[in-house]
């Protein structure tokens, strides 16, 4: 018997992921799109890598408005960390009807629930079905 988690995870619409962007790359499209030097660019995103941890160092969190808030955190063990939250105007822009470019896996799927995607599971696999409960 399958576990349902497989069959959801088996079928559930994902993004392909593409070649990560590395940062000459971005610094690269920032320039053209700013007419700033890339080098400009480059020590702007440092400084303000900088300036980020200096301020979460002191415990205060940064928000920057369109790009989201940097929140420092500790665990048990003293290790500090910075969690990011993007600004929903990220997401909203990554949402806009008809801009997404990359592939999609499985986007016949989309709208469907997990009770649908165990029942597709459970269609294709009947030597390893999802035990539905009621």
């Amino acid at each position: 018997m399958a576990p349902r988690i497989k069959a959801v995870n088996a079928y559930r619409p994902r993004i392909e992921q593409g070649n990560t962007v590395q940062k000459p790359e971005l610094i690269r499209a920032v320039s053209r799109a700013t007419s700033l030097v890339e080098g400009t660019v480059d020590q702007t995103v440092k400084e303000v890598r900088d300036q980020i941890i200096e301020f979460c160092r002191a415990g205060r969190a940064v928000k920057v408005d369109g790009l989201g808030t940097f929140t420092p955190s500790i665990d048990l063990e003293g290790y500090f960390a910075i969690s990011f939250r993007a600004d929903p105007a990220m997401n909203h822009g990554l949402n806009l009807p008809g801009t997404f470019s990359g592939t999609i896996i499985n986007r016949e799927f989309i709208g469907k629930t997990s009770d649908e995607l165990v029942a597709k599971w459970n269609e294709d696999h009947s030597d390893d079905q999802v035990n539905i409960v009621d």
